[in-house]
């Protein structure tokens, strides 16, 4: 899981490097899968033991990214939130991702920013 976690930040690093916001945020709503196949701190822990073991400074959006992507294939409808704020004048971004109404990553900085969106925006 750990080496699934690195692959998927480097691709998530570059495609939020690359890609518009719209392409990019799309890269972790991939469809639920059937079963639930890995628990929720075991893939928290992955994203962020290889967070600590990548050479470049990755930040919320890869994290959140990249644990949607694999809570979701894991059989979790996990939710990416998009939220801001304004601070000494400047407008700051924070991603944050949840499971029913718990947050799993990202979670602990959330209610300093307003959400805007959500992603997958509905589920079918």
């Amino acid at each position: 899981m750990l080496l699934t976690a690195a692959a998927l930040l480097s691709r998530a690093s570059l495609v939020v490097a690359v890609l518009p916001f719209r392409s990019a945020i799309r890269f972790g709503s991939v469809p639920v899968g059937r079963t639930k196949l890995s628990e929720v701190e075991d893939v928290i822990w992955a994203v962020e033991a290889a967070r600590r073991r990548l050479p470049w400074r990755i930040v919320c959006i890869q994290k959140g990214l990249v644990a949607q992507r694999m809570l979701r294939a894991a059989g979790m409808n996990a939710i990416l939130h998009y939220g801001m704020k304004t601070e000494d004048g400047s407008l700051e971004a924070h991603v944050w991702v949840t499971i029913g109404k718990e947050a799993v990553i990202g979670g602990d900085e959330a209610h300093a920013f307003v959400p805007v969106a959500t992603y997958p925006r509905a589920e079918a």
